[in-house]
């Protein structure tokens, strides 16, 4: 007994190894495009008189990843839960990865006028398309694979790809900017980043393709249970848990993108902080996140899903106020600034980040859970996280360049999100009492 324990813990491991791996891939792709709208596509490829205009048509191909990225979610959803989670990760790995090489090789405005910023959005779509496919993927593999008093802790493990995803895409970026001048970053050094996408790819690959499917999967497929169509059947009878899984994901995606993607055309552009100490900031963020997330997966099996949620999400509502007083009131102190980032991006942020996998995995049962939790993760991503930084941007011009009204709007994402996770909570209390009932 305690062998085969042995054996399924060795298992259990490697998966959750290749969903790291896999889901480190991806966020670096997507974010890499992320981390480059605002210093480099505002230029090349929308090039305006006004910066604040180039850098909002920037911002808005970056936005389009996410509006894809709930067809990606149907789409791949529909088939991990009929066919199989492996093989819908391994689909979206191989889009990823084409997509974001793809971008390499764009030509600029100057070169070939108006199809620049074209191809670079039928790019970034089939970016959102390969994202919307693999998050639910990648911690399903891990969930279904973990024992039921450790899923917290393991469905956690695949978001650190998401904190490592991003260090390695600021890091990169950073470290062609320091190394380069920046005619000759501008000119072809940032391709260097997304060229690099396809070695990162081929390393997923060869990992993923050495992981057997998920035993909860292949129970549903022994005993003929799935959904004939998992959409229909998770619109028809997870109509709440959807609702309410999204109005949770409001401050994730608000959150994130204020601190990961409009800080760094922030410190940039307002504070003219070097593009490099932006992007060491948000580097440095994402380490500690690392540690943070899997910490705060492992405290909701202690404490529950949704209860480390809804303080995560009060936390981060109130944190990002004195964060932005700081950077205001410092605006030469790079160490400072630095600090106003890590404690609540690295540390509070992985508070609602750790948790969130699990809490919405246990909103559906296994036949819809794959388009479920998709769908609620990337739908939502739509408003919480895609149009995040052109809200922040334009909210920014109408309070004379001071933060201010992001910080509102980053707190009033916070309230929602913090009353979305205690309606789950007591949606669980009284399912489980009904059940409880029913038993005896």
């Amino acid at each position: 007994m305690s062998s085969d324990q042995r054996v399924d813990q060795r298992v259990v491991r490697r998966v959750a190894f290749a969903s790291v791996i896999g889901a480190t891939v991806e966020w670096y792709d997507f974010f890499l495009y992320g981390v480059v709208a605002g210093i480099v596509f505002n230029k090349l490829y929308f090039p305006a008189n006004d910066p604040l205009v180039s850098t909002m048509l920037a911002y808005s191909t970056f936005a389009v990843g996410f509006v894809t990225r709930p067809l990606g979610g149907v789409l791949f959803g529909h088939f991990g839960d009929r066919v199989g989670r492996k093989s819908a990760l391994i689909l979206t790995l191989i889009i990823m990865g084409i997509s974001t090489a793809g971008v390499a090789f764009v030509p600029t405005y100057a070169q070939i006028g108006v199809w620049a910023p074209i191809l670079l959005l039928t790019l970034r779509v089939l970016q959102g398309i390969g994202l919307g496919g693999e998050w639910g993927g990648a911690v399903l593999m891990a969930y279904e694979y973990a024992p039921p008093h450790r899923r917290g802790l393991y469905a956690s493990l695949p978001q650190i790809g998401l904190s490592i995803g991003l260090c390695l895409a600021a890091g990169v970026v950073a470290a062609i900017s320091r190394v380069l001048p920046d005619a000759d970053f501008l000119s072809w050094g940032w391709r260097i980043a997304f060229g690099a996408s396809l070695l990162l790819v081929l390393i997923g690959l060869y990992i993923r393709l050495k992981v057997m499917e998920t035993p909860e999967f292949l129970a549903l497929k022994r005993n003929r249970r799935e959904a004939k169509i998992p959409f229909v059947d998770m619109i028809t009878r997870y109509r709440g848990a959807v609702v309410l899984g999204m109005g949770a994901r409001y401050i994730d995606g608000v959150f994130f993108n204020v601190f990961a993607v409009f800080s760094i055309g922030y410190l940039t552009q307002h504070l003219s902080m070097s593009r490099t100490d932006a992007l060491l900031g948000v580097m440095i963020a994402a380490i500690v996140m690392c540690f943070f997330i899997p910490l705060f997966g492992r405290m909701s099996d202690q404490m529950g899903r949704a209860r480390v949620y809804r303080w995560g999400s009060l936390i981060c509502g109130l944190s990002v106020l004195p964060a932005f007083w700081l950077i205001e009131s410092q605006p030469t102190n790079t160490i400072l600034i630095w600090a106003a980032i890590v404690v609540p991006f690295g540390i509070f942020y992985a508070m609602v980040y750790g948790p969130e996998a699990a809490l919405f995995a246990e909103l559906f049962d296994a036949n819809v859970r794959y388009t479920g939790i998709s769908f609620v993760y990337q739908f939502s991503g739509i408003f919480a996280s895609g149009l995040t930084p052109i809200i922040a941007t334009a909210l920014m011009r109408v309070n004379q360049g001071k933060p201010w009204m992001v910080c509102a709007y980053v707190m009033l994402s916070a309230l929602i999100s913090a009353w979305s996770a205690r309606a789950i909570e007591r949606r669980a209390s009284t399912y489980g009492a009904v059940a409880s009932a029913q038993h005896s």
